[in-house]
């Protein structure tokens, strides 16, 4: 049996300006779920349909039994796809047979935000770790450096400072780490409960 080839990038949102454009604040958005490892295949379709989409992907880099590093790109968010648009193209998403279940998303600016974020953190090529489960803690900005504008959660984990930049929506996330010196509170620290 032959090894599977792997593929080169694909494209992970379409259009490629979908989180700066008008279309994103005036249509509906969508949470697809989708069956287990058909992300990329969910959009390709909705690439071939011309079906506004989003789903984050990052390098991963293993290597292979004989010494090579292979080099993958990977959905961020393991089986969820974001779409953008009307209830058409939500059924033609659900059409495509990749997809388990559909949430709508209702509160979309703050949607938009954390997505064009994320877009900006995957566009920089750090690591990231995606982050599961949200913590309550600190809203925080980044004050200077690389980072400098990006808010989010501070989460604070075996002595190192990680800064949460979250989907509100799914409770999910991706962290970065950073120094406590670089980061200024917005607000009140949490109060925490006894």
């Amino acid at each position: 049996m032959r090894p599977l080839p792997i593929l080169p990038q694909e494209p992970d949102r379409y259009p490629e300006n979908l989180l700066q454009s008008e279309l994103a604040e005036q249509q509906s958005w969508w949470l697809l779920y989708t069956k287990s490892r058909q992300e990329k295949q969910l959009m390709r379709r909705l690439r071939e349909l011309e079906v506004p989409h989003y789903g984050p992907q990052i390098e991963q880099r293993r290597r292979s039994p004989n010494g090579r590093v292979r080099t993958s790109y990977v959905p961020l968010f393991n089986n969820y796809v974001f779409l953008c648009g009307n209830d058409d193209a939500r059924y033609q998403a659900v059409c495509t047979g990749c997809v388990q279940q559909v949430s709508e998303i209702t509160d979309t600016g703050p949607l938009i935000t954390d997505l064009t974020q994320i877009s900006d953190l995957v566009d920089m090529h750090v690591p990231l770790s995606v982050e599961g489960r949200l913590v309550p803690g600190q809203q925080v900005r980044v004050k200077n450096g690389a980072f400098a504008g990006f808010e989010g959660v501070v989460l604070r984990r075996d002595q190192e400072t990680r800064l949460l930049v979250s989907v509100r929506f799914m409770d999910q996330g991706v962290s970065v780490k950073l120094d406590d010196c670089q980061l200024e509170p917005l607000g009140a620290a949490p109060v925490e409960e006894s």
